[in-house]
């Protein structure tokens, strides 16, 4: 087989314990043009097929272990397809969501989020980047959209050797639009801009753990590292009064023209850094009946892990404190490096710092629209944990 990748048994080790990536060095020869192409052994035994580039580091991106399979563009659409058909089945109570999870849903490297009528695309792999206008095609007419827009943005592709920049790639995209989803006190609304709000243009793998939030919202509210209000407008109408901490003035910004469509009026923003706000807020004897903690990912690298450890307790910590018995706690990472027994370590040393007994009321991680692959840790990556100060 000329053009495969042939992999070391290291490499090949590693697709057969179901982890379909396999890096530059676990390779022995691989095909000079980005593609789909066959995978096979040292030996010559065929393993699949495979989105290959030689010029990443992550090398080859397993599409089939199945060697006698067509692996051509309507493979990719009916991956395409499957993906499509999971999200009707889990027909999600929002008009902003997930599509296409990358390896979740067995297409690495692709993202696709939908907005009401609209959806953004991000492609982090060479292989797949000249099928990827037949497959936004694919999507447009199969969901009836208005427009999608590519965010080909981050390390990623430059990695892949690919360029970034914006660009619509069906129809039209407004610069802003309006979505909503699911509350636990009735529908929540937020505007969102795709070309320039993070990630796909909001946070939608925090939608189902938000409302379950909302649920326990009562007293005085926190909401920490705010950004534009995703926790908080799930906080605002079962609590006497929310404060929005951020220390973007203009993501608070956002969060308050988000509150006023929503009609709240019972919310404060503070812009301010949160370890310093947290600590002020501890100093005044303040103390809180309900708190979103929400922090960015602090260890994008496992040598970051000893400085995020710190940076998750502290905060914790301090949260934990400003809760008095009763209270309720909503706390999360990010970070695929920090792990779960790493988090809820870090979270039973925080609150033996801070003395309080804290009840667990609920484990989760990321919404269903963003799949979880057994045996591909990468696709597990939040963490988020509900718990109650006791006495």
């Amino acid at each position: 087989m000329t053009n495969a990748a042939v992999l070391s048994p290291r490499g090949a080790a590693r697709l057969a314990s179901g982890h379909p990536w396999v890096y530059r060095s676990d390779t022995l020869n691989l095909p000079d043009t980005p593609g789909i192409h066959a995978v096979q052994d040292v030996r010559g035994r065929p393993l699949g097929w495979a989105l290959v580039n030689a010029r990443s580091e992550i090398s080859v991106r397993l599409l089939s272990a199945d060697p006698a399979v067509r692996a051509d563009e309507a493979f990719l659409r009916a991956r395409l397809d499957a993906a499509l058909d999971y999200r009707a089945r889990l027909n999600p109570d929002a008009d902003a969501y997930r599509l296409v999870h990358g390896e979740g849903d067995g297409l690495p490297g692709l993202v696709v989020d939908r907005y009401g009528p609209y959806a953004v695309v991000q492609n982090g792999t060479a292989a797949l980047e000249p099928h990827l206008g037949a497959l936004v095609q694919h999507l447009a007419e199969r969901l009836g959209l208005q427009g999608v827009l590519a965010r080909h943005e981050g390390k990623v592709r430059a990695l892949e050797g690919l360029e970034t920049g914006i660009d619509e790639l069906y129809g039209r995209v407004p610069d802003r639009l309006e979505v909503q989803e699911a509350g636990a006190r009735g529908p929540v609304r937020y505007l969102v801009e795709p070309r320039t709000g993070q990630k796909t243009g909001a946070f939608l793998d925090q939608r189902v753990n938000r409302a379950l939030l909302g649920a326990y919202a009562r007293g005085a509210a926190l909401d920490v590292f705010s950004y534009h209000g995703s926790f908080g407008l799930h906080l605002a109408p079962g609590a006497a009064h929310v404060e929005l901490i951020d220390a973007s003035g203009a993501a608070l910004a956002r969060a308050e023209e988000n509150m006023r469509l929503n009609g709240h009026t019972n919310v404060t923003y503070t812009e301010a850094n949160a370890f310093d706000r947290l600590r002020d807020l501890e100093s005044a004897g303040q103390r809180f009946d309900t708190i979103s903690l929400d922090p960015p990912a602090f260890a994008k690298r496992a040598k970051d892990l000893p400085n995020a450890y710190r940076a998750y307790k502290e905060l914790n910590l301090r949260c934990l404190k400003l809760l008095p018995v009763g209270g309720v706690m909503a706390t999360t990472s990010c970070s695929f490096h920090v792990s779960d027994s790493d988090f809820h370590g870090m979270l039973a040393d925080a609150a033996a710092d801070a003395r309080v007994r804290m009840r667990v009321l609920h484990r989760g991680t990321q919404a269903p629209d963003h799949p979880e692959r057994l045996g591909v840790p990468e696709t597990r990556y939040l963490k988020f944990t509900l718990l109650e100060r006791v006495e």
